[in-house]
């Protein structure tokens, strides 16, 4: 019963983390950005410091897709990453989010992974590649449905692992879309 709670009680942790980010950035974005407009002399309506926040996180998101604003973005990535203190807890987002790279990324690789009595693919997450008795094996988590967080970690031969060129944190929003926004 106790990992029956505990289990549960994790994943619901890990399924309203992303919504309940999203809600608090938002209200922080309407306290910061309301009186603002209250000093412009825009007219109020309800819900406008709201509006304009997610207006700021579009414009954010189109910023970050130029070549400019990808530019920016990793100069304010490499500071984020040396900042004392904030270094390791913004590191370990962009590594549970998928962004993370490199040998201290938490995910190497997107793998599919034949599942000969289904006659299925699954989506994997390679995470290490050891060698179990001499012989190569990889690590690979196969998030759970309808919770990825709920998945489970398996070591296999790397020849029943099928290579793709998804990224990580394409695979990630997929997973977290429930396959919504495609791979």
């Amino acid at each position: 019963m106790k990992k029956h709670f505990t289990q549960c009680f994790l994943a619901g942790i890990v399924a309203i983390l992303p919504i309940g980010a999203l809600i608090l950035i938002l209200y922080r974005l309407d306290i910061a950005i309301d009186p603002l407009l209250k000093d412009a002399g825009l007219p109020y309506f309800p819900g406008r410091g709201l509006l304009a926040g997610v207006v700021v996180i579009y414009l954010l998101g189109l910023t970050v897709t130029t070549f400019i604003g990808r530019w920016a973005w990793r100069l304010v990535d490499n500071v984020l990453s040396h900042v004392p203190g904030l270094a390791m807890l913004y590191n370990t987002l962009k590594q549970i989010l998928g962004y993370g790279s490199g040998k201290d990324a938490l995910f190497l690789r997107v793998v599919f992974i034949k599942d000969e009595a289904a006659g299925t693919l699954e989506l994997g997450l390679v995470t290490e590649e050891n060698s179990v008795e001499g012989q190569p094996r990889w690590t690979v988590f196969l998030p759970g449905s309808p919770n990825p967080a709920l998945g489970r970690l398996v070591l296999v031969e790397p020849a029943r692992c099928i290579p793709t060129a998804i990224p990580v944190d394409v695979a990630i929003k997929a997973l977290l879309s429930t396959g919504k926004t495609g791979l």
